[in-house]
């Protein structure tokens, strides 16, 4: 209680204080990227903040006190619920920039501290928030830094992986502050107690070599000093990566996975253990007028020993002639003989017209799922390809995908007419792609869940994985599709072999989410119930991953639990009704739908 002396009289005024943990963040470089875009560097701001910042805020109950700009403050009840939130954040943001020129990404700098503050007309101000302003300062793009009071709290209950920075002198803070730098993504190291306690742990902290030769092929460097032409040195890889998952006798890590290490300076070693694999895939790419100049070396994860290197150069019309090449080194190397035939079958042109193709990649380099804009470009791009290429199944498969992501995040504005749009495109790409993996398992999901053709879908996903058993996406999308068709167990193998060939991947929480239905369907609904957790530590917005934890935990008699995740559910999904649950899981049997229906009507759905 503070008093001031007004005049002759003594007036009491009543400061409200209290122990909170406050996140004080902002964007790095943020002058230099409105100094290159102003409009577009703001359009980009807003919409992680619309789309993805503030819904994570809300779902770990975060207050946010205001915003400066670029900066934002938040108070937390709770220290662990501030660190998640940062950790959620940060992890979200390198998927949302995956596909950005790196000129162009938003990337966030944290500092969280708890301590005491004092509130007037909603504002916070003292210590606390002063601390955790200068710990944002000192903190990496990408980083979060904790003072030690706030790493105190947490330590124990969150499996962290941290760097201490030591005592540190803070700008305008008196004494010196033990600064903890967060590394996002990186496990803690199991304690030998915990070991036997964890029946599910990350996937990297368990992946044994597999028993053939294994490979990641990580982003090739755009070394055309050209920001945009960044989605053709990532298109050149992406080809090179289909081309070698052709070849059963390897085993090829997902792009998703081996992408996830892009712009940043990797150790190949650390690439091996994370991925699980035992050599790595490095490059560059260089395109400057109608010359394209590809380097690679092939180096063994383990010792770091460089096995191949090699330079290819040729014209633009090359390019499919030198990512052949370059395939058929890394092959050479690693499997030394192999069928003709096989070798033959890998050098498949995606289409024979350069620019679908160039347009292609520009569809690839846009998606973005999570955001409504980025998958309307996308959709733009692949429908280009199409139209300069009829017969490119790819695109017909991507586009279909597309539209798989407008149904499930409902952002269709004409229901009827998208529907069946994304039908036909992958019926299409069913038709034109006999010997595409990507068109035929793109297809065959977009027909099951939006035209609700589990059998042609299942068939069609099915020949993608015999033309090309390392592709983790057909994998992960036959799992979903044998949950819709009830066959939970089988759903469970696919989805570990989806996991296994992308560890890392950025869509991992739904790989999760997916395992927690396919438990549900089996009658396991504690195991149900945990993969939901799970997938909600990694993305707590996740629609499919809130449905399915309220379900579980509702049939398990944890009704309460079940009816606060149902509150969220509605919060984040108002039209969502028992009555139109069969349009976001197209069960073909009427029992497995009746069961999940049950579970969410006790949790709190309406009919």
């Amino acid at each position: 209680m503070a008093y001031y002396c007004v005049g002759d009289r003594m007036a009491e005024h009543r400061v409200e204080r209290r122990l909170a943990a406050i996140l004080a963040g902002d964007v790095a470089g943020y002058s230099r990227l409105m100094g290159a875009d102003e409009e577009g560097t703001l359009a980009r701001l807003n919409a992680h903040r619309r789309e993805f910042l503030e819904p994570t805020i809300a779902a770990h109950r975060g207050r946010i006190v205001k915003r400066t700009g670029d900066g934002i403050l938040i108070e937390f009840a709770s220290a662990v619920d501030a660190v998640r939130c940062a950790v959620e954040q940060q992890r979200g943001m390198v998927q949302r920039n995956a596909a950005m020129p790196s000129d162009q990404r938003i990337e966030l700098r944290m500092g969280i501290h708890v301590g005491d503050i004092m509130i007037q007309e909603g504002d916070i101000f003292g210590d606390g928030v002063n601390i955790a302003a200068r710990l944002e300062g000192i903190a990496k793009p990408g980083s979060i830094c904790l003072s030690e009071d706030a790493y105190r709290q947490v330590k124990s209950r969150l499996d962290l992986a941290v760097s201490d920075l030591g005592a540190t002198q803070l700008k305008n803070i008196a004494e010196p502050v033990r600064v903890y730098s967060l590394e996002v993504g990186v496990p803690a190291p199991m304690k030998p107690a915990m070991q036997a306690e964890a029946t599910t742990p990350e996937p990297w902290a368990r992946l044994a070599l597999p028993d053939r030769p294994s490979i990641a092929v990580l982003a090739f460097q755009n070394m055309s000093g050209d920001p945009e032409q960044e989605y053709f040195a990532d298109g050149v890889v992406e080809e090179i990566i289909t081309a070698l998952s052709r070849f059963r006798q390897l085993f090829v890590i997902a792009r998703n996975s081996s992408f996830t290490y892009k712009g940043r300076h990797v150790d190949v070693k650390q690439v091996g253990r994370e991925l699980g694999v035992r050599y790595v895939l490095e490059g560059s790419v260089r395109k400057a007028a109608n010359r394209t100049r590809i380097t690679a070396q092939l180096i063994e994860a383990m010792t770091g020993m460089h096995l191949w290197a090699d330079r290819f150069e040729g014209t633009l019309e090359d390019i499919f002639e030198l990512q052949d090449r370059v395939t058929a080194c890394v092959v050479g190397a690693l499997v030394p003989r192999l069928e003709q035939a096989e070798i033959e079958r890998a050098k498949r042109k995606p289409t024979e017209s350069l620019d679908a193709y160039d347009y292609f990649m520009r569809g690839i380099a846009s998606a973005q799922w999570q955001m409504n804009e980025r998958n309307s470009e996308a959709l733009r791009f692949f429908s280009k390809a199409i139209e300069l290429d009829p017969d490119f199944a790819s695109a017909y498969g991507m586009a279909a995908w597309c539209y798989v992501w407008r149904k499930s995040n409902r952002w269709m504005t004409d229901r009827v007419q998208e529907l069946a749009e994304g039908a036909r495109l992958a019926r299409r790409a069913a038709e034109l792609g006999k010997n595409d993996a990507i068109a035929l398992s793109r297809g065959g999901f977009a027909l099951a869940y939006i035209a609700g053709n589990l059998d042609d879908g299942a068939t069609f996903i099915d020949r993608a994985l015999v033309l090309n058993p390392n592709l983790a996406a057909a994998w992960y999308f036959s799992g979903w599709v044998r949950i819709w068709l009830s066959e939970p167990q089988l759903s469970i193998e696919h989805l570990k072999l989806a996991m296994r060939l992308s560890p890392l991947d950025p869509l991992i929480a739904l790989m999760w989410t997916a395992v927690a239905f396919a438990h549900f369907l089996a009658d396991r609904y504690d195991e149900a119930s945990s993969w939901a957790e799970r997938a909600l530590r990694e993305n707590p917005t996740l629609h499919s991953a809130i449905r399915i934890a309220a379900a579980a935990n509702a049939v398990s008699g944890r009704v309460k639990q079940a009816q606060n995740e149902m509150a969220r559910m509605r919060q984040l999904d108002p039209t969502l009704r028992v009555s139109n649950l069969a349009d976001v899981m197209p069960f073909r049997r009427p029992e497995d739908l009746a069961k999940l229906a049950e579970g969410l009507r006790k949790s709190g759905l309406p009919e």
